[in-house]
């Protein structure tokens, strides 16, 4: 396919959604090289990300531009034409890509890329999810509010055992135990977010540990995991919620804060899987049912992934603004990278292609109506 022919296939799936090429408008995208139509209808969405990270192309607002483009389901409309499918998940593998010997490379790919670019971007509990915006007007505000909105669901109370699993640079469990009094141990399977939450959460009942789920084995009245589940794989669905079962006493309850999905797939967007979050993959609500079924009563399922829009584009401006403070720690290309991450992201969920959910599960079923939101 010549340069020629590509670039009109590409104004063809891109005109009628009213985006154009080398236009003018915030979401229009202005091309720098001819090559990347090519590129791009040949390559799918690794492609797509790849060319913006090289300065391939740009826009003023990629936000608006996934907007538009995931709202008119672009990834469709290049299947009908026969050409290859800008979002296409690859074929699952065979090979259990969140295995225990896997099981932390996400930390060190992800997680470890530096604290101090997580402490310029999140707020300042550093809560890497999606905050609770009801009622709330700054980032802070919306993070405290998840937090204790978490803690209500799982009706904390002074001396009860707790478990996060994936507990991050310790924002929940600091809270928790500061504000409800309770034992907090914290595991993650990044070496920057022990060494934080330690520092964190010192002089607190909180211990944290670099340990994997699967390694998990002592009775606690309470467990919680929030933005994890994302990383377990489906491979991993069941194994996850048996651990979950075993470690939580017969009374206790399990809240489970995860993205999801509207499909059950068995792999990820190859852009993100590759530059983002290595072997992660959303659950559909289909999934998470069926890998609880048997071991837990579900008591609550709480959706609010409009909230992750505007956490994600809050991100954005606080990584925007504090780059300086980081700049000499990465190269261009990381920034460019960053950004169209987080506001890809924000579109997605924007879009509601991609949701936020926190479930309540308990294992015999709780004696009173639930009703802590």
């Amino acid at each position: 396919m010549n340069e020629t022919k590509a670039k009109k296939i590409m104004e063809t799936l891109l005109v009628p959604m009213d985006i154009r090429i080398d236009g003018e408008r915030p979401w229009d995208i202005r091309v720098k090289d001819p090559d990347f139509y090519q590129r791009v209808l040949s390559g799918g969405s690794l492609a797509l990300g790849e060319s913006y990270m090289e300065g391939i192309w740009d826009c003023d607002a990629l936000d608006r531009f996934f907007e538009i483009i995931l709202a008119n389901r672009m990834d469709q409309r290049i299947k009908a034409m026969g050409g290859k499918v800008i979002w296409d998940l690859i074929t699952a593998r065979m090979t259990n890509l969140q295995s225990r010997a896997r099981a932390f490379i996400i930390g060190r790919r992800h997680y470890d890329t530096g604290n101090k670019l997580f402490s310029i971007m999140l707020d300042k509990g550093m809560n890497y999810s999606c905050g609770f915006w009801q009622g709330a007007h700054t980032l802070d505000e919306a993070q405290e509010a998840k937090l204790e909105l978490i803690c209500r669901k799982l009706d904390l109370k002074p001396g009860l055992r707790v478990l996060d699993i994936g507990c991050g640079w310790g924002g929940f469990a600091g809270y928790a135990a500061r504000n409800h009094g309770v034992r907090v141990t914290g595991v993650t399977v990044s070496k920057e977010q022990m060494a934080y939450a330690r520092e964190a959460c010192r002089g607190l009942e909180v211990q944290i540990e670099m340990k994997d789920y699967r390694d998990l084995d002592q009775p606690f009245d309470r467990v919680v995991s929030v933005g994890m589940f994302e990383h377990v794989g489906w491979k991993n669905y069941r194994t996850f919620m048996r651990v979950v079962h075993r470690c939580l006493t017969p009374e206790g309850l399990f809240l489970l804060h995860t993205i999801g999905g509207n499909r059950s797939v068995k792999a990820t967007d190859p852009w993100i899987r590759k530059y983002i979050f290595p072997n992660s993959m959303l659950p559909s609500a289909r999934q998470i049912a069926q890998a609880a079924e048997g071991l837990f009563v579900l008591e609550d399922w709480h959706s609010f992934g409009l909230y992750y829009d505007r956490t994600l584009m809050a991100w954005y401006d606080n990584f925007r603004k504090g780059w300086e403070a980081v700049r000499d720690q990465y190269d261009p290309q990381f920034y460019r990278m960053w950004c169209y991450y987080l506001l890809s992201c924000a579109a997605a969920f924007r879009t509601r292609r991609n949701q936020l959910w926190q479930i309540v599960f308990s294992k015999g079923g709780i004696k009173h109506v639930f009703k802590a939101r």
